[in-house]
């Protein structure tokens, strides 16, 4: 494996998709939610949720009951989701993707921070890693819910950049949706995209698509920056497995 310096001094992570794969768990919950109450909502419409902000989610949740005739609050589209979601837990360790222990070990081990942004409510958060054994992982961590707006809206990213005390460029993301990959460019950020091939989404903005170990080495060396090489280096490619 190559040795390069990596070019950046800190990292910030998006959770769900990227530390966990949740965003199919997250898919099939809500298609099973409303194909138990025999409301059609469009697999594009579900499609276009991933990686939505839990603004929108509550927001996304009142117009799909709306689809079957029922008029609900957000609390109450909440609640319902919720109390199906109690029905089918997530085991959150097994959605652990391959290899993030590893690499942000690592990264830590070699001086690079890192931190944690995700539009998921800090109660879930704080659930997760403490699921996947990452309760002290990151330096910092960021929800959604702290904000007005969280992804694609950059606030989310701009403010743990103040908490880094860093500028967007001496520091990257890794994100695999459209609101998040939107959200790190207007931030300033370098973003890696994890591939994610499963709800027909572009992730050409990002400025580098992460694929499997084997198929990322083999574009290392068209890589026009030292950037992909780090990122690879660091053992980045496991999480597309």
């Amino acid at each position: 494996m190559e040795n390069h310096a990596f070019p950046f001094k800190a990292v910030i992570f998006d959770m769900d998709g990227v530390i966990v794969d949740t965003e199919k768990f997250y898919f099939d919950t809500l298609a099973g939610l409303f194909d138990a109450a025999g409301i059609d909502v469009p697999r594009e419409a579900l499609c276009s949720a991933v990686g939505a902000s839990y603004q929108d989610f509550r927001k996304n949740l009142v117009s799909w009951y709306a689809l079957g005739g029922e008029h609900i609050s957000e609390d109450e589209g909440l609640a319902r989701y919720n109390a199906w979601e109690a029905k089918h837990e997530p085991d959150y360790a097994a959605l652990l993707n391959p290899g993030v222990a590893e690499t942000i070990a690592e990264l830590k081990r070699r001086g690079i921070r890192v931190a944690l942004a995700s539009s998921s409510p800090m109660s879930n958060i704080r659930e997760v890693l403490a699921a996947c054994g990452l309760s002290d992982a990151f330096e910092f961590l960021t929800s959604g819910e702290q904000f007005r707006q969280s992804k694609p809206n950059p606030e989310i990213y701009l403010y743990t950049l103040e908490l880094l005390g860093l500028p967007a460029d001496v520091c990257c993301c890794i994100e695999d949706s459209v609101p998040g990959i939107a959200a790190g460019k207007a931030a300033g950020l370098t973003v890696f995209a994890k591939r994610e091939d499963r709800f027909g989404f572009s992730q050409g903005e990002a400025d580098r698509i992460i694929d499997s170990a084997r198929r990322t080495r083999g574009s290392i060396a068209r890589a026009k920056s030292c950037t992909a090489r780090c990122v690879v280096a660091l053992g980045w490619p496991r999480l597309a497995g």
